[in-house]
């Protein structure tokens, strides 16, 4: 079996800085320490002199298209751009065509992704108002959850019967993540400025629609009824301020039962960039005031949000360019999501112990991830290498995402990805790929569920 010593690196994990060496052997870390050395012959020295060793980065959410909206992305494309940008594990979620809503769909997406995906992989469960008795098949060992959506769904998984809701959260023990957005007060809006503009609303009146008043009334309820029936609730993409409020940080992250994340785009953008972003920054929920930006951010340093994800959703360049009514919600993000975090701890917005925390260990932690998300000896080998003083420009040639384009084109990140290990294997050093070895299937300590 080859060995690969990665040397001289700054080593982040679990709030500290070492400066050291880690040994790979195979799929698994064996050895951490201050100096090591290896006499086989079969030893690759990866000498990491300046740069930064973290564990790939777990992306808890992401749309990778795949079946049915292949025109826009794949499970191997996206996959390729995540491991780029030092993502070595994600959870796709299930409004794919056919959307994951029974057991049988959602092998399928994993047969497909056991054979395209250069990172490892996981997928949840699709919860609809009418198919409880699959959605309580599901297996918590191998699978990551259940997605619910209670606003902004597509095809019939809007889940809007409150009894239905409260008999699934009431039913099952594993991990619930939601959508949270109030299909009635957005309906409203809209109508709103329909009647005013028709299609041709403006751009900047997208958080407007899909409002403060919308997410937080949808939030406060998913958590009252967790509360009510001890459900473990995760809320994707908090997107204002005021919602910050519904969550604590007064209790260990392993004892909380409602936990919360939000989106590289939020932590980024106000609705100040809708002049020059237009639609490309057009999400769902919205991108809102740099109030609710600031908000985001400082909830996020003082842990009532745990982990921060891509929400990776890309659309073509043409369905984009749409006018408002038309043009869909969401963009690729995957490529760019750490290097942006590394470009906020740049500006001294952020520690590097805390992007850490943030992207690898909690996703780890809130889903049970075995073996994963931390750099300790015995876990696989989820490694990525940074470079904080290399600078590049995302422009339409280093574009990895199928669509083609980037919210962050003509943005200059001074952090550079050079080494993403997947399972011990070099899946990307310096704009190479090697795709010979397969990402994993991600398992689950959760023997009580």
């Amino acid at each position: 079996m080859s060995l690969t010593l990665i040397k001289n690196a700054k080593i982040v994990n679990e709030g500290k800085i070492l400066e050291g060496d880690v040994l790979i052997d195979g799929e698994y870390i064996t050895d951490i320490d201050t100096s090591i050395s290896s006499k086989s012959a079969y030893t690759t020295v990866i000498d990491a002199e300046g740069k930064y060793l973290i564990p790939g980065v777990i992306d808890d959410q992401v749309h990778f298209r795949e079946p049915g909206l292949t025109h826009k992305a794949t499970i191997e494309s996206e996959s390729k751009a995540a491991v780029a940008g030092g993502i070595t594990s994600f959870i796709e979620m299930p409004n794919t065509v056919p959307q994951a809503t029974t057991q049988e769909l959602l092998e399928q997406k994993f047969k497909i992704a056991s054979e395209s995906s250069y990172a490892n992989y996981s997928f949840m469960f699709g919860g609809t108002n009418n198919n409880l008795e699959e959605l309580l098949k599901t297996n918590p060992t191998n699978v990551a959850g259940i997605k619910l959506f209670l606003g902004s769904s597509t095809g019939n998984m809007l889940v809007d019967d409150e009894a239905v809701l409260e008999k699934i959260f009431s039913s099952t023990k594993m991990l619930i993540a939601v959508h949270c957005e109030d299909e009635a007060t957005i309906k409203k809006n809209l109508n709103t400025y329909l009647q005013e503009y028709g299609d041709e609303i403006p751009i900047e009146m997208h958080p407007k629609i899909r409002s403060e008043e919308a997410c937080y009334l949808s939030s406060s309820k998913a958590i009252e009824l967790a509360k009510k029936t001890g459900a473990r609730l995760h809320v994707f993409h908090l997107s204002t301020e005021k919602e910050t409020h519904l969550f604590t940080n007064k209790i260990p992250l392993e004892k909380k039962q409602i936990t919360a994340e939000v989106c590289v785009h939020h932590l980024w953008f106000d609705e100040k960039d809708y002049e020059t972003k237009g639609t490309f920054i057009k999400w769902n929920p919205a991108i809102k005031t740099e109030n609710d930006k600031n908000g985001l951010w400082k909830a996020l340093l003082n842990d009532k949000i745990d982990v921060i994800a891509s929400d990776h959703a890309p659309h073509t360049l043409e369905e984009k360019q749409q006018v408002y009514t038309k043009a869909p919600s969401g963009g690729p993000l995957v490529q760019h999501a750490l290097p942006a975090l590394l470009q906020a701890h740049r500006l001294d917005k952020i520690s590097i112990e805390k992007i850490v925390e943030k992207m690898c260990h909690n996703p780890a932690k809130i889903f049970k991830i075995e073996k994963r998300g931390f750099i300790k000896k015995g876990f696989y080998a989820d490694l990525v290498l940074v470079d904080v003083s290399s600078p590049w420009t995302v422009t339409k040639d280093n574009i990895l995402y199928k669509c083609g384009w980037s919210p962050f084109e003509g943005t200059t990140f001074y952090s550079k990805i050079t080494h993403t290990f997947v399972n011990g294997h070099l899946a990307y050093h310096k704009g190479i790929f090697h795709n010979t070895i397969k990402g994993k299937r991600l398992l689950f300590n959760r023997t009580n569920e």
